[in-house]
């Protein structure tokens, strides 16, 4: 017999061998008797963590920090920005000095510290800017509009980035 044939008939031989253990493993002789079969099996797993995950985990913790403005009507995002950074639009339905001022105290509510409170209002628009910290996490808010609508940018970042650009998403 040549190797192949004989690999071949060694493999259908084992293949056999294996469907009859099974066979007799999982049928029982007598229907009225109760057959158990018990088996301990080991499996090593080996699992690596990736830098994606790690930043994704850091994404949600940092998108939990950014409060969601009352009267949203649109949320884009999150977006991934530098330095595994997010970034949040969101569109809401307020006149913008109004909506800044909740929305301060909404950051305030989720643990900011304000470093730069830079607002500007008036004759029906405005906006303000905040810079805060939050434990290691850095953000920029920046907001503004005219009339009944406001847009607001948000973005936020494990530590404090060397680009703090918010980025603008319309």
């Amino acid at each position: 017999m040549s190797q192949v044939g004989d690999m071949t008939h060694r493999i259908l031989v084992a293949t056999a061998a294996i469907g009859l253990v099974a066979t007799a493993c999982s049928s029982s002789p007598n229907s009225s008797t109760a057959t158990s079969t018990s088996a301990t099996a080991s499996k090593t797993v080996t699992a690596s963590v990736s830098q994606a995950t790690t930043t994704t985990s850091s994404n949600t913790d940092l998108q939990s920090l950014i409060p969601v403005p009352a009267n949203t009507q649109r949320t884009d995002g999150p977006d991934s920005i530098q330095e595994n950074g997010i970034h949040l639009h969101f569109v809401v339905n307020g006149a913008p000095t109004d909506v800044m001022g909740a929305y301060k105290t909404g950051l305030q509510g989720k643990s900011w510290s304000l470093i730069v409170d830079s607002s500007s209002g008036g004759g029906g628009g405005g906006g303000a800017t905040y810079t805060a910290s939050n434990g290691n996490a850095f953000g920029v808010f920046s907001g503004g509009g005219w009339g009944s609508t406001t847009d607001i940018d948000a973005c936020a970042w494990p530590s404090k980035p060397s680009d703090n650009s918010c980025g603008h998403r319309r």
